[in-house]
């Protein structure tokens, strides 16, 4: 197969690999839904809980950069096997966990696995698809992630109160292994088998143990920390983050293949994405957990009840993501910006109404702004990687992915650990619906400063993409 004739069961393969990224964030979402479950059934406390979601989102962060660098060097579609297989079993022993430290573990392991399987989404992308193909092919990897998330919700929901065969939340696990059986025998027969590279790679794995050391140093504490009291060790462990991470650097800058690739933060773009992609991801990541809480807890509603009850937001959710992918595509940065704004708005209504109602609230009050948090996150989501990733040199495409990726996973698990343990802490041991209207009104403050800096850092991703084109011109037109 050669660039002329590109290889003929590309769009034949791209559901079988899609597949997989749908199920790593549905699983990163889902628990959300089920987490009142999980508390009851196994006796699982706050930070329980909070290891439960942010653990996995840990692992899948820090294993990112590694999964990249070992497709690179075993082949994608070798990796891709190994990491779908390993994602199933991982799911099965989610599903069979009779203990919150079980649990724990587990998801520990799903988060790994799936980081071995998800960057070669993106790595089979890039280099099955030709270059005029390609836009629409990444535009699907975007709403995949998009009706993942909000799926988590809906589907977490109507699978725990359908309590299938007497599971209850194992469900939500235990659904991945037959989805996972037929993404293998669909990605063994598709997957082209042509992709790892002629010359052999030197895995940094001293790289690697950095970057994810330097992740742990700080997510460990900040969500065990509220529980024990924020303790003098949580502390230590985060200012040593500091030296950990610049030895770490200074190691990348004398490997022949750093696991993180320096080169790719001389773009200005890229520079300004990251930290855009962090902030709204601090907030996404963060404000699902929340409101189930309140959904379920603070107005006592069923699982199924809180799933149906994010169904406006996912629903308006979905249809900018599918129907959107044209526009989003001409706006570029600008539908991160203009969809943070539209997110911002929605807090500020949400706020407004838990801030009068409190013990008053009801469902049909939250709605419409959960509506219109659903339609800006979908404009901004599908945005964030394409906007950030614009300007890469196709050499680059897979590493500059990973480290979009892992920043987006690992902002989520921060958002997390960091405004979980605001609304836990605002909570306190209080059960009343107004409590938690009450901490979910602080907690919206919080969610709306991330948004609102997502919008500016984007507004900077438009002006230093600008700047090349802008220089760019005199010398297209000088050539004439």
């Amino acid at each position: 197969m050669t660039i002329d004739q590109p290889y003929p069961r590309r769009w034949a393969m791209l559901p079988a690999i899609l597949s997989a990224s749908f199920m790593t964030l549905f699983d990163f979402n889902v628990v959300n839904v089920a987490a009142p479950s999980l508390q009851h059934d196994l006796h699982a406390g706050q930070a329980a809980l909070q290891m439960v979601v942010g653990g996995y989102a840990f692992t899948y962060a820090a294993g990112m950069v590694i999964g990249g660098r070992l497709g690179d060097q075993v082949g994608h579609r070798r990796m891709f096997l190994i990491g779908i297989t390993t994602f199933a079993l991982a799911s099965l022993l989610c599903g069979v966990a009779q203990s919150p430290g079980q649990l724990i573990a587990a998801r520990l392991l799903q988060g790994l696995t799936g980081a071995m399987m998800v960057p070669q989404v993106l790595a089979l992308i890039t280099s099955v698809f030709p270059a005029p193909e390609r836009p629409k092919a990444m535009s699907w990897f975007g709403v995949t992630l998009a009706l993942g998330s909000v799926a988590g919700q809906i589907l977490g929901g109507v699978l725990v109160q359908a309590d299938l065969f007497g599971l209850g939340w194992r469900a939500i696990f235990l659904l991945n292994v037959p989805i996972s059986v037929v993404a293998v025998l669909a990605a063994a027969r598709l997957l082209p088998d042509h992709l790892s590279t002629d010359r052999r790679h030197r895995f940094d794995v001293l790289g690697a143990i950095g970057i994810a050391t330097s992740l742990g140093l700080v997510l460990v504490p900040l969500i065990l920390g509220r529980e024990q009291g924020w303790p003098v060790w949580g502390f230590i462990l985060m200012v040593l983050a500091v030296p950990a991470f610049g030895a770490t650097l200074w190691w990348e800058r004398r490997h022949a293949e750093p696991v993180l690739d320096l080169q790719l933060f001389r773009s200005r773009a890229f520079m300004a994405g990251l930290p855009a992609n962090a902030a709204f991801m601090g907030y996404f990541g963060s404000y699902f957990l929340v409101l189930t809480l309140v959904w379920q807890e603070g107005l006592r509603l069923s699982a199924l009840q809180a799933g149906l009850a994010f169904l406006p937001m996912g629903v308006v959710f979905a249809l900018v993501s599918v129907l959107g992918r044209s526009a989003v595509a001409r706006m570029g940065a600008r539908a991160v910006t203009l969809g943070s704004l539209i997110v911002a708005l929605g807090l500020i209504v949400m706020i407004v109404e838990l801030h009068v109602l409190r013990a008053d609230l009801t469902v049909a009050w939250l709605l419409p702004a959960t509506a219109i948090i659903g339609l800006g996150s979908g404009l901004a989501f599908l945005a964030l990687i394409g906007s950030v990733l614009a300007n890469v040199e196709p050499t680059r495409a897979g590493a500059a992915a990973g480290v979009l990726t892992t920043t987006q996973q690992f902002a989520s698990a921060a958002g997390v650990a960091i405004l979980g343990s605001i609304f836990f802490a605002n909570v306190g041991t209080s059960t009343s619906l107004a409590a938690y209207a009450r901490s979910a009104e602080r907690y919206s403050y919080l969610a709306l400063v991330c948004v609102l800096a997502s919008a500016v850092l984007a507004t900077l991703i438009q002006r230093r993409q600008a700047v090349p084109q802008a220089q760019a011109e005199p010398a297209s037109s000088g050539a004439k």
